[in-house]
């Protein structure tokens, strides 16, 4: 069992692995009870392990609050290096795993939802194919989650909008994303040409709301109306992609989504596209990795696909 000692003070308190498990599973799981399911014990149980880490430390991590526990500020103190412990012993484990076979093991991915689409799919075909033994997770979060899945160890890889300037992960860009403004077959300007933006003045827009979760394409219909002095632009939040894709189907407005994730409604004509002169709008896309984390061969094959596949 992995453990790590301060020797700041005379008397050195372990905190060994199992009990920072505990600790970080009661954070992220906003309270004991929550935590001792997810951990398949007992909530006194670890109630007395973490009693037992705040005696070590000389001070609480949680303070009880309604409906759950919140960390202390000792407890925010020790947060980030506990994730970061734990992430090690994840990585120390895969290594001695990677020793028994280099075609087989487990990878980790974390996307950005709307990443998740069919071109995806296609790289995770190509690369199922290679290494058929690899047993491959997926899930979605948005930019600042998938960079903090990969930061704590709970994504061996992940895909997001934008560089991270974070110094514990590694970005390498990947083709950026196109991004197209999207109509219903119907529509009086599908699949032809204005010249300006100002064209679709007059329009009803689908966006994701806007706010600090939903950066990744929420703004870009906005500031492309704003930069050119629209300013009267109206438009309808709609917080799903495959909502504001059955909208426009609809006929009910038009809206900025990448290229890729209406491939299928094009070519099933449910979907048409408004080319716009004066309108070239991309979103960055990157691959991240913790820096100095420990990737397996099937991790490192899968990185090489997805930089061969959409690499600057």
């Amino acid at each position: 069992m992995l453990a790590i000692s301060f020797t700041d003070e005379p008397r050195e308190p372990i905190l060994d692995s199992e009990a920072l498990k505990t600790f970080v599973t009661i954070h992220r799981a906003n309270g004991f009870s929550s935590a001792a399911e997810q951990l398949h014990r007992s909530q006194p149980a670890i109630s007395r392990r973490i009693a037992l880490l705040e005696a070590e430390l000389g001070a609480p991590l949680f303070e009880r609050v309604a409906g759950g526990a919140v960390l202390s500020q000792a407890g925010r103190v020790l947060l980030p290096h506990a994730e970061r412990v734990l992430a090690a012993i994840k990585d120390a484990a895969q290594a001695l795993a990677a020793l028994r076979s280099d075609d087989a093991g487990t990878v980790s991915l974390a996307v950005v939802g709307t990443l998740a689409n069919t071109e995806l799919t296609s790289v995770l075909k190509r690369f199922s194919a290679r290494l058929p033994g690899v047993e491959l997770s997926l899930r979605t979060a948005t930019s600042a989650e998938v960079s903090d899945l990969v930061r704590r160890g709970e994504a061996d890889i992940g895909l997001r909008y934008h560089d991270d300037p974070s110094p514990d992960l590694i970005c390498e860009a990947l083709a950026p994303e196109k991004l197209m403004v999207a109509c219903g077959c119907d529509h009086r300007l599908a699949g032809k040409a204005v010249r300006s933006l100002a064209a679709l003045r007059g329009e009803r827009g689908l966006a994701f709301p806007l706010g600090p979760n939903r950066s990744e394409i929420a703004s870009h219909i906005h500031a492309q109306f704003l930069i050119r002095g629209i300013g009267d632009f109206r438009w309808t939040p709609v917080d799903s992609l495959t909502a504001q894709k059955r909208l426009v189907e609809a006929g009910f407005g038009i809206a900025l989504l990448p290229e890729s994730s209406i491939k299928e409604e094009r070519s099933a004509k449910t979907i048409a596209t408004i080319r716009v002169g004066d309108l070239t709008a991309v979103n960055p896309v990157s691959a991240i990795v913790r820096k100095g984390g420990y990737l397996n061969a099937a991790s490192k094959r899968l990185l090489e696909v997805l930089k061969a596949t959409g690499g600057r």
